[in-house]
């Protein structure tokens, strides 16, 4: 079946297929339509949707309803995001399976306010105390905006860590025609909720059913225990120990510390996600992500058209960064390179850039091979990036 149909509807529809069960957002340009969305919908699910008192109110809400046995997801734009930055951090630390929906505008500050934007990549890594790791997806068209928000809500239960999903004005606001029957449902995780112990268990104290943070392994998440049900929980942004406890013993604090990074990075190779096309003999790629996405595919399809040679990769796990995808045109033909220049197309001063540039330099370096020239396609003016401005970066082909 054939809709004209915009990413926000897209996401809507992903988050409520996913078995979100709880919303809480403030109106905010351009991602105001997920929280009127999910006001409508939500309820004849039996979920509900709260219009926060501002942007704290709406992702501290969310985070209590996750910890309480909800499917909780929010929605904002980088004005937003400034002000999630603090319960971002207590939702790694406190282990919370949390979704955060960006819908990316032109910035700093107000900014372009219904302009797209991409300038919140390096934010939605960094925008924490501490710089631990997050997960943060950028779907490039309608259909990802759907399958993409299906996979968020499945790495937050995974994980237990607040998945971001990136998108933009844009992609987000522009209706497009979709064949809806196409949108792909990865599947969503059941939650893995935590067993009462047996009396006596090793290491349980007293009052206790379960040991609330104790994980399986030193790169995984522990099982979930809701507050309010069967099982005590302490629930604290301080460093603490398996049972919730605030402590200062190195061998804890280390020991947990370690696990928040190590659950996430530990898997980036397995987090990876990204589509690419690899012509023989091409000397120059393409890597795009989110809504530049569109406009390196015709670009391909014009220069596949002309005889010209050109490689594409488009990114849509952002965070961590897909550096197997990246480094595939980079391994060694007779001591230099697959191809001599690396093209990364994005709406900012070259976010994104700054990654390939790091992965790719230090492969390079550590292989003793020739690396590739890389640059940027850059736009800040409000426009998009057009195919014509891929096609004048291709080299040789």
């Amino acid at each position: 079946m054939r809709e004209f149909i915009d990413g926000a509807t897209a996401i809507a529809r992903g988050a409520l297929d996913a078995g979100a069960t709880f919303f809480a957002g403030y109106p905010i340009s351009p991602a105001t339509p997920i929280l009127l969305h999910m006001i409508r919908e939500l309820p004849k699910v039996g979920g509900l949707a709260i219009q926060g008192e501002d942007e704290i109110a709406s992702i501290s809400m969310c985070v209590a309803a996750a910890m309480t046995g909800a499917r909780a997801f929010t929605a904002t734009s980088g004005p937003g995001m400034s002000l999630y930055s603090e319960t971002i951090g207590l939702s790694i630390m406190g282990e919370v399976p949390l979704v955060i929906v960006d819908v990316q505008r032109l910035g700093p500050a107000t900014g372009g306010a219904t302009t797209p934007g991409q300038g919140d990549v390096q934010f939605a890594r960094w925008g924490n105390s501490g710089g631990y790791p997050i997960i943060a997806l950028a779907p490039g068209n309608v259909y990802e905006c759907y399958s993409l928000t299906r996979v968020a809500f499945d790495l937050a239960e995974k994980h237990r860590c607040p998945v971001f999903l990136l998108t933009d004005k844009e992609l987000f606001q522009a209706l497009t025609t979709a064949d809806v029957d196409r949108f792909e449902a990865p599947p969503v995780r059941e939650r893995v909720v935590a067993e009462a112990l047996p009396a006596g268990t090793h290491g349980l104290r007293a009052e206790e059913t379960t040991i609330p943070y104790r994980a399986p392994a030193p790169d995984a998440a522990p099982a979930y225990a809701p507050i309010g049900g069967p099982h005590i929980v302490r629930f604290t942004g301080s460093t603490h120990d398996e049972h919730g406890f605030l402590t200062k013993d190195p061998v804890k604090v280390g020991k947990l510390n370690e696990r928040l990074r190590r659950k996430i990075e530990d898997h980036a190779a397995e987090l990876e996600m990204a589509t690419s096309t690899t012509a023989p003999g091409a000397q120059t790629a393409f890597v795009s992500y989110g809504v530049t996405t569109g406009a390196m595919e015709e670009a391909y399809r014009i220069a596949c058209a002309e005889g010209r040679a050109v490689s594409t990769l488009a990114v849509q796990s952002l965070w961590p960064v897909p550096e197997n995808a990246i480094l595939q045109f980079v391994k060694p033909g007779d001591g230099e390179a697959v191809v001599c220049r690396i093209v990364v197309a994005e709406l900012n001063h070259g976010d994104f850039r700054r990654e390939v540039e790091r992965v790719v330099y230090r492969w390079c370096a550590q292989a003793r091979v020739v690396p590739p020239e890389i640059v940027g396609i850059n736009r800040v003016d409000g426009e998009l990036i057009t195919p014509a401005q891929f096609l004048e970066q291709i080299v040789g082909g």
